[in-house]
């Protein structure tokens, strides 16, 4: 499988404002693993949350923000990678002056 993520169509995400969120692989094509883009606007926050069996790897695609991990926020920028292990508690913002774009996997798959 080959895809450009410039192509991935990005719509609002379905619990967060101000996040778009675009499909690359979904659990109904492959239920180990789901591939995600996630672009969190300006002044967004993903809230601290946890997965149950997920681990969750997040690469930077463009903009600054930070991540919660390991109680403390971290900032990130492009291409930095962030891997958080299932039940870790972790979130993500953007403090930033231009949109947050992270290529996320989840394995199992989440979406």
């Amino acid at each position: 499988m080959i895809q450009s993520i410039a192509e991935v169509e990005l719509k609002p995400h379905p619990k967060f404002n101000g996040v778009k969120i675009g499909f690359i692989l979904t659990k109904e094509k492959h239920p180990e693993l789901s591939i995600t883009i996630l672009e969190i606007e300006p002044g967004v926050e993903i809230p601290i949350h946890t997965h149950e069996r997920e681990v969750d790897t997040i690469l930077v695609i463009s903009g600054e923000g930070e991540v919660y991990l390991k109680d403390n926020w971290i900032t990130v920028k492009p291409f930095d990678s962030i891997v958080v292990s299932p039940g870790e508690r972790h979130g993500v913002k953007n403090n930033g002056k231009f949109p947050l774009k992270c290529y996320i996997v989840h394995a199992p798959a989440l979406w």
